[in-house]
């Protein structure tokens, strides 16, 4: 179901889960932040759990529904990515390549989900 850069997308976003999950270890373990950290990784996870199921939809509208609440989900992890940078949980050189990729993500969805009325 859905368009060619579902694999792409698909691997993109199970990539990113990944390291989300090692991004909100670091976190609790490193700087002892629990709250934010937390809700980048719902967020952050949710992306690549939503596009899975958008993949495997039994309709097309079902699809665009995943790839919309994927988007969502990408767009709550940017602004936590942001916040947990602009306090300092975030250094620059953690910061600078997941927030890229979560960018990315969100290029590709936009560009999946503004084909929906098509």
């Amino acid at each position: 179901m859905g368009k060619e850069n579902d694999n792409v997308i698909k691997r993109k976003s199970r990539d990113f889960a990944i390291d989300i999950i090692n991004l909100y270890k670091w976190l609790c373990e490193i700087q002892h932040e629990y709250i934010m950290s937390k809700q980048l990784l719902r967020s952050g996870t949710s992306i690549g759990a939503n596009v899975a199921e958008g993949v495997r939809g039994q309709t097309l509208p079902d699809f665009y529904a995943k790839m919309n609440i994927a988007l969502k989900e990408a767009n709550e992890t940017s602004y936590w990515l942001d916040i947990l940078h602009a306090t300092n949980y975030l250094s620059d050189n953690k910061f600078e390549p997941i927030n890229s990729s979560c960018e990315e993500i969100i290029r590709i969805l936009v560009a999946i989900t503004k084909n929906q009325n098509k």
